[in-house]
């Protein structure tokens, strides 16, 4: 029989209830289709992890997945919290920076989505626009009424960037179901795509040998009818098993 084509494992953080009991950690089960039909294997990784359980768990990863979920404490970067901040966890904020800082260490590519494009971006010395409506302050929707596998805005991709290569086009139409985003680039990530009104929409490692992207859309609900999506979660899976 030929060999069996190695299957890589991708960490894939999860959200956690605020102030509900019992407390449970959970994940929206499209992330986890996704990986799958990109041809790897989803391993969560919850909050309640305690710094040694993960450190364990990341020697056999073989690539990192941030998932998308509620607000990053605000105090991470530096100020107040704004009026709108919603379902802010702590545990969930400290796991994924500690995923974020061990992926680099060790290299491994890195996909992060919605909220992992900001804990990305915080756990590099960034900062956010904590509600788009009031900061900076814009008429485009960003929490759209459509249902969640529909798109509602483009978006402009820079030519030449990995994450146009990956796309395979320099404008996709993507979902969008956020109120904060990148404020302040954090140390590194340079800015590849934009919504119509020039909220930073992507961002990617500045060096071409690494493989760390990150959207502000959800393409794990498009991967059934776009083919940008699913070519995002095949690079990331063919990364890892490279």
């Amino acid at each position: 029989m030929p060999p069996m084509t190695r299957i890589p494992l991708i960490g894939v953080s999860t959200s956690i209830t605020v102030g509900t009991a019992p407390e449970r950690a959970y994940v929206n089960s499209t992330y986890l289709h996704a990986i799958q039909q990109a041809g790897g294997a989803p391993v969560p990784l919850p909050p309640q992890l305690s710094p040694l359980a993960l450190d364990v768990i990341a020697r056999e990863l073989h690539g990192v997945l941030l998932t998308g979920g509620g607000d990053i404490d605000p105090a991470r970067f530096g100020e107040a919290p704004h009026s709108t901040l919603y379902d802010v966890a702590p545990s969930r904020d400290a796991l994924e920076t500690a995923a974020v800082r061990m992926a680099l260490d060790r290299r491994l590519p890195v996909l992060a989505i919605c909220r992992g494009i900001q804990i990305l971006n915080v756990a590099l010395g960034g900062t956010l626009h904590q509600d788009l409506g009031t900061d900076p302050g814009t008429e485009l929707r960003h929490s759209q009424e459509a249902p969640r596998d529909q798109p509602s805005h483009k978006v402009t991709v820079l030519p030449g960037s990995r994450l146009a290569t990956v796309l395979g086009a320099d404008e996709v139409e993507v979902n969008s179901m956020h109120h904060q985003a990148v404020k302040a680039l954090g140390q590194g990530l340079i800015p590849v795509a934009w919504a119509p009104d020039q909220i930073i929409e992507g961002v990617e490692l500045d060096d071409p040998e690494r493989f760390v992207l990150a959207v502000q859309w959800h393409p794990e609900e498009l991967v059934s009818h776009f083919d940008a999506a699913r070519r995002l979660f095949s690079a990331l899976v063919d990364a890892a098993r490279a």
